[in-house]
């Protein structure tokens, strides 16, 4: 059951991931950084003037949770994959 779990979570932290990605590629950069270097249009937004609010909210708020999952995650894995102490059959002795 756990394990089920453990991979759910799994996936859908590799969706929240991309999302994230995706989201940080689509805001507009403060000081035009690349796209102004290489004499790209870093005024011109796709969404109207108010995106950059919603998209750093949006940014937060995706973030808060890629941070929760990969903490859960992490305590999930750990508890699935503790180190038991390894006992050795017993070995027969050899007698040269």
């Amino acid at each position: 059951m756990l394990t089920v779990l453990f991979y759910t979570l799994l996936v859908l932290f590799i969706l929240v991931c991309l999302l994230l990605i995706l989201i940080v590629l689509i805001q507009k950069g403060r000081g035009g950084g690349l796209a102004s270097a290489f004499g790209g249009m870093g005024g011109n937004t796709a969404f109207g003037a108010k995106t950059g609010d919603v998209l750093t909210w949006a940014t937060s708020i995706i973030f808060g949770i890629f941070l929760v999952m990969a903490i859960v995650l992490n305590l999930m894995a750990n508890h699935t994959h503790e180190k038991k102490p390894h006992v050795e059959p017993d070995k027969p002795v050899q007698n040269e």
